[in-house]
């Protein structure tokens, strides 16, 4: 009798517990959409991009480098790692300007005649997407051409894959630049940066610095996503899909439609990431 009590009290310990733990992650997430919402003076819509300040002919891409602001070298900031590496690809690497409008750092380029837009977010990784809709709205883009670059928990360093649209798989900030584009359909670039070993908590190991070992892969790393993103910013306008590309249900189809081509790194980046 004394050992069902027991258990008992136990059962409806862990039952608390886990209820005070889903509530504390929902009022965070709400807390975060509510700071998106307010720091975002105006929700992102077409009329914004009608508006644009900046028109010109062709169609023009955004290329956002997720991370957090003064913390650029972290795992958590890879993405801007990427970004930079493209720019210095692109030979624009001392272009980068701050634009208080958008909240970040931009360089305007070309690649092969297409208008491209670079932007680092000068913002906490939670509310980038404030950032991105500002972005995208000056500078006259459609969700469907952002592509975000950031780090991705589940792959090993030295694998990167591409994915098209989507739910953000537990990354605050893709799930920023959802809610403050209100669709999910935006390419991402992710890049590994694996999970932490033994008791290191996930928050330590992403905003920890890569090691000297880590960053020889990483180097290797950063060549062939830049390899990747000029691929995908080369490519023709591909066809827009059935549904409207506005909707998040619309990314979840075409990321289903498209999830046979989900990109992994080379053989090469298999090797390298097996030796970590």
């Amino acid at each position: 009798m004394k050992k069902d009590t027991v258990l008992s009290k136990i059962c409806r310990f862990l039952s608390h517990f886990f209820k005070k733990l889903l509530n504390f992650f929902t009022m965070r997430r709400l807390l975060t959409r509510v700071i998106n919402r307010v720091l975002l003076s105006e929700p992102f819509t077409a009329a914004m991009i009608s508006e644009a300040e900046i028109h010109t002919q062709g169609r023009r891409k955004l290329v956002v480098g997720l991370g957090n602001t003064g913390m650029e070298s972290t795992r958590h900031s890879v993405g801007m790692a990427v970004l930079g590496a493209l720019a210095a690809r692109l030979g624009v690497a001392d272009r980068w300007r701050g634009d208080k409008q958008v909240s970040g750092e931009v360089i305007v380029s070309e690649v092969q005649h297409t208008h491209v837009v670079l932007l680092r977010p000068k913002l906490l990784m939670n509310i980038n997407g404030v950032s991105v809709a500002k972005a995208a709205g000056k500078y006259g883009v459609k969700p469907e051409d952002v592509l975000l670059v950031h780090d991705e928990l589940d792959k090993p360093l030295g694998k990167i894959a591409v994915k098209y649209g989507g739910s953000a798989r537990g990354h605050n900030g893709v799930r920023s630049c959802i809610d403050c584009l209100q669709t999910d359909v935006m390419l991402r670039l992710r890049v590994g940066i694996g999970r932490p070993t033994g008791k290191t908590s996930v928050e330590r190991h992403v905003l920890s610095r890569f090691s000297s070992e880590e960053q020889k892969v990483l180097d290797s790393v950063l060549v062939q996503s830049v390899d990747l993103l000029l691929a995908q910013l080369s490519q023709e306008d591909s066809q827009q899909d059935s549904q409207s590309p506005s909707s998040p249900a619309g990314g979840r189809q075409a990321a289903q439609k498209r999830k046979a081509r989900e990109r992994s790194a080379s053989p090469a980046e298999d090797s390298a990431a097996g030796q970590i």
